[in-house]
């Protein structure tokens, strides 16, 4: 069985109000106040921005986007921390990114975890950039991926259309 998610998250009320500037951006919320805006290629395009402004310093590197997309994210940073994940699995194998932005800059990241590394005990990528945003494990919970309800769909589009 596969999982491939691209997404932004954050709060509710972040990702809210980050949505109303990008017209094809879904809100679909999380546990724990927390929620996420798939990255479908609607709206990676609609993020890209200008691909001349140059990244910021520190940047996270992600290769899905353009040079423009940091800036987008580093401006709603101001409001709130927000994350950038990805995770690819198939057979139980694959790998997690993520990163985070708070106050403009990254703060967190650009983590990476492959099928060849061991699962780092301060948590996966995802895990360790929920907890950035508040997430936490909930009892009878494996972390803070299952905690806040990651497992509801296998796919980035199931997230922008379920």
């Amino acid at each position: 069985m596969s999982y491939e998610l691209q997404a932004l998250m954050g709060t509710l009320e972040l990702l809210t109000v980050a949505a109303a500037e990008v017209p094809a951006a879904r809100v679909v919320p999380l546990a724990q106040g927390l929620a996420l805006i798939p990255l479908t290629s609607a709206v990676l395009s609609a993020l890209q921005g200008d691909a001349a402004v140059p990244k910021p310093a520190g940047g996270a590197g992600f290769g899905w986007h353009s040079d423009g997309f940091e800036l987008r994210i580093a401006a709603w940073s101001k409001a709130g921390p927000i994350a950038c994940v990805e995770a690819e699995y198939f057979g139980g194998s694959g790998t997690q990114r993520a990163a985070v932005w708070s106050d403009g800059r990254v703060v967190l990241g650009p983590l990476t975890s492959g099928d060849s590394e061991p699962s780092p005990a301060e948590g996966t990528p995802i895990s360790r950039a929920l907890r950035c945003l508040g997430g936490h494990v909930e009892p009878g919970r494996a972390d803070e991926f299952d905690s806040v309800g990651l497992g509801a769909h296998r796919s980035t589009a199931g997230w922008a259309t379920g």
